[in-house]
C-alpha cells in the first residue's frame, strides 16, 4: 500500500511540480472570510439577500411546491380568494439560491421560523380543468351511469421573496394555514 502511495506521489510530482504537492493550502484572507459559514440565521439571510436569484419550497393546502419569482402556480380552488388578491405564503420549508440554502429543522420536515421568509402571490384567475368522465356500471345488469365534472383551480402568480420580519402596516391577508 505504501509503495502505491509513493508511486502516485512521485508521478504527481513529475506532472504537476513540487509546489502543488504541498499538504497545507493557504487561502487568501478575503476568500477565507467569504467561505466561512454564518453563525446565525440572520447572517445566512444576509448572504441569501446578496444572491441574484432565489427559490423557496413552500406548503400550500398540504402540498409542497418549488417556487421562484414570476412562476405561475395552479392549485385546487381557494374559495375565499378573489381575483387580484395578494396572498403571503409563510409556511416556508427551504429558501435558497445558487450558492446558499437555508432549511427548516429535521432536513426540511418543519418550516423556517415564522417571519423569517415570506412569499407574495397574486390571484390571477379561477379556472376549471379538463372535463373528466367517470363511468359507473354493474355487470350483467345493464346499468351504466356517466358522471362528468370539471375540477376547479386557482392560478397564482408568485411575486417577490421577502426576507426578515413582515411590515406592521401590512393590510393584506396572510395565508398561514390553508
Amino acid at each position: 500500500m505504501n509503495v502505491l502511495r509513493s508511486y502516485v506521489r512521485k508521478a504527481t510530482q513529475r506532472c504537476l511540480g513540487n509546489a502543488l504537492m504541498s499538504t497545507t493550502a493557504t487561502v487568501p484572507q478575503s476568500t477565507a472570510a467569504s467561505l466561512a459559514l454564518p453563525s446565525s440565521t440572520l447572517g445566512a439571510l444576509d448572504r441569501l439577500r446578496a444572491q441574484p436569484s432565489h427559490y423557496v419550497i413552500a406548503s400550500l393546502m398540504g402540498k409542497r411546491y418549488l417556487l421562484a419569482p414570476r412562476d405561475i402556480l395552479t392549485v385546487p380552488r381557494l374559495k375565499t380568494a378573489r381575483v387580484g388578491d395578494r396572498l403571503f405564503l409563510t409556511h416556508i420549508h427551504e429558501v435558497g439560491s445558487r450558492d446558499f440554502t437555508l432549511r427548516g429543522q429535521n432536513n426540511g420536515e418543519s418550516t423556517l421560523m415564522p417571519g423569517t421568509v415570506r412569499v407574495e402571490a397574486t390571484v390571477l384567475e379561477h379556472t376549471k380543468g379538463a372535463m373528466e368522465r367517470i363511468v359507473k356500471f354493474k355487470r350483467r345488469k345493464h346499468y351504466t351511469k356517466t358522471v362528468e365534472h370539471k375540477q376547479p383551480y386557482t392560478r397564482l402568480r408568485i411575486g417577490p421573496i421577502f426576507f426578515g420580519q413582515p411590515e406592521e402596516g401590512e393590510k393584506d391577508r396572510q395565508l398561514n394555514s390553508l
